[in-house]
């Protein structure tokens, strides 16, 4: 089964979930932060694939990026981080990238890679619909590994349903049609667009990112959906703090 299938069968609510940028601020801190994030609780992590051209990636995510890539850091160091906690780590990871990335590594090579190292769900926020449908939905399908598609507020209730229905890991609802990023509190339009979605009553785990940033508007999000994913806020916390103080920023959301 799915490793964040399992972890949805035994919570449901609440659920936390940290994105955060491998080899940044260092090129061999990807294991660390996992073990770290991981020991204090959260509850799946997502492992961002730097990109030279992203398409949603904020300003704190694109420099976290530019500062892992002059690091050193390509996917082949990824896989072998990851491949060397695979017996020991207990969290679920997903990988969060772009296509460009998967087609220029190759297709089948990526997949490969995932399965040995675990990895069984993938976010890949500029993989057309179609293009999945007619391709990688197979092949994906033949590594057991799970695409998690992502809804703003103005997408249609029939993609949405769409989406639901080909759902096996969760619904990624971001919160405003925007690029990631702190934004400050929920505004009554965004609860609205969350009130609009929970009213759906759709099959599938919710959960909210995108200007996600501290306790309270976890704790909002968390209102109306499963959980939410915290990815700039932390970016800025490690980038300040290096990696040892990882338990104070988790503690500062969910503690």
């Amino acid at each position: 089964m799915n490793s964040l299938k399992e972890l949805f069968k035994n919570k449901n609510k609440n659920l936390c979930s940290v994105y955060f940028t491998s080899g940044f601020p260092n090129l061999n801190d990807t294991t660390t932060i996992i073990e770290s994030l991981g020991s204090n609780g959260v509850d799946f992590l997502e492992v961002g694939m730097p990109y030279s051209d992203p398409m949603a990636d904020g300003p704190t995510i694109q420099h976290s990026s530019d500062v892992a890539l002059a690091n050193g850091i390509n996917l082949d160091i990824i896989f072998d981080q990851l491949k060397s906690i695979k017996d020991t780590n207990k969290t679920p990871l997903l990988l969060m990238g772009y296509l460009n990335q998967v087609i220029k590594y190759g297709e089948e090579k990526f997949c490969e890679q995932c399965v040995a190292c675990g990895i069984d769900t993938v976010i890949l926020p500029d993989l057309p619909m179609i293009e999945y449908e007619t391709h990688y939905q197979a092949l994906f399908a033949k590594y057991g590994i799970s695409n998690v598609f992502l809804i703003t507020p103005q997408t249609s209730e029939e993609r949405i349903r769409k989406i639901d229905a080909m759902t096996d890991a969760f619904i990624y609802v971001v919160a405003s049609a925007s690029i990631t990023g702190a934004k400050g509190e929920i505004s009554d339009q965004q609860i609205a667009y969350f009130e609009r979605i929970k009213a759906m009553n759709l099959k599938s785990t919710l959960i909210v990112g995108f200007g996600i940033s501290n306790k309270e508007t976890f704790n909002k999000a968390c209102e109306y959906m499963n959980g939410a994913i915290i990815g700039s806020a932390f970016i800025k916390f490690v980038g300040a703090n290096g990696v040892d103080k990882i338990d104070e920023f988790v503690k500062g959301i969910i503690g």
